[in-house]
Order: structure tokens, then C-alpha cells, then sequence
């Protein structure tokens, strides 16, 4: 599959803006009724990300989820509880559906200067238009979504969140 990469003007900015995304978690909070993505989730490290600026508007805003049933979504995207693995089909089923939503994402916001990936390698293959962007942000990558919570505290404590 020919994908065409991602068109990112890479420009300077007097605040410097950031953005999270966070593969999703098995775990879930069992709901019969719609849950933003942020409450929705509840593995490996998005609890700690939840108690740190889930109540935070701005830093809220900032955070995408990869998700093996709906491809990007914001934090406050309300979903359902489901069950779907995300195995290599999937994610290259996906790809496609996320370059289009992380497109229209950056170019309806401001393309970070600066972006947290806290996902294991499968859920690179989702990003893999953006890593291959030559115009692409600082990526900071943390593989292990369930141990690597210290590791992404440092990067968010060195943007000020």
C-alpha cells in the first residue's frame, strides 16, 4: 500500500505546542453508555495520565488515542466499551483512516513542535506517515504503555504539564 505522506509546513512558533498520543488499553471502564476516551481507557499508563491532566482543559485537548476499533481519537471522543485487538491486519486496515484524521487534526490545530507516543510498536504502523514526514515534530517514543509511565512523566514535566 502507496500511501502519500502527510503535508506538515513545519513552522516556528512563540509557544511551543505539544501533543500526546497514546495507544489504547485493553482495559476498559465497562459502560452501557457513551465514555470520553480519557475515562474510557483504564490500562497501562493512561490512569496516571488521566489523574495528571485529565481536569487540566488545555493539556486535555492535546492528548489522541490509538484506537484499534475507530483509528484517532481526541480525549473527548465518546465511545462505547469494545473488545478489538490491534494485530498487523488491523493496523494496516487502519493506517489510511488515522493519516487522514492526524491530517485534518494537525492542519485544523497547530502542528506541535513536540509529540509523546506512548504506544507499543504495533500502533507505529498507524503513525508511520508521520514518522516518514520530513517536516515531522520531535517525537519522544515510549514503547511500553504499561511500565513506561516514569519515562513519559519527564517528558511531560519538561513541557510544564
Amino acid at each position: 500500500m502507496n500511501l502519500p505522506r502527510l503535508r506538515l509546513a513545519h513552522t516556528a512558533h512563540a509557544d511551543p505546542a505539544e501533543l500526546v498520543i497514546v495507544g489504547c488499553s485493553a482495559e476498559k471502564t465497562p459502560t452501557t453508555t457513551p465514555l470520553p476516551a480519557l475515562d474510557l481507557y483504564d490500562g497501562g499508563c493512561v490512569p496516571h495520565l488521566r489523574a495528571r491532566l485529565g481536569h487540566l482543559p488545555h493539556q486535555r485537548s492535546r492528548v489522541r488515542f490509538l484506537s484499534a476499533e475507530h483509528g484517532l481519537v481526541t480525549a473527548d471522543t465518546h465511545l462505547h466499551t469494545y473488545d478489538r485487538p490491534l494485530d498487523p491486519a488491523r493496523a494496516v486496515a487502519l493506517r489510511p483512516r488515522v493519516r487522514a484524521q492526524l491530517q485534518a487534526d494537525l492542519l485544523t490545530d497547530r502542528i506541535p513542535d513536540d509529540i509523546l507516543v506512548i504506544a507499543e510498536p504495533p500502533y507505529l504502523v498507524l503513525l508511520a506517515d508521520l514518522l516518514a514526514d520530513p517536516h515531522r515534530p520531535r517525537i519522544h517514543w515510549i514503547p511500553d504503555h504499561a511500565t513506561g509511565w516514569p519515562e513519559a512523566a519527564k517528558v511531560l514535566d519538561a513541557w510544564g504539564w
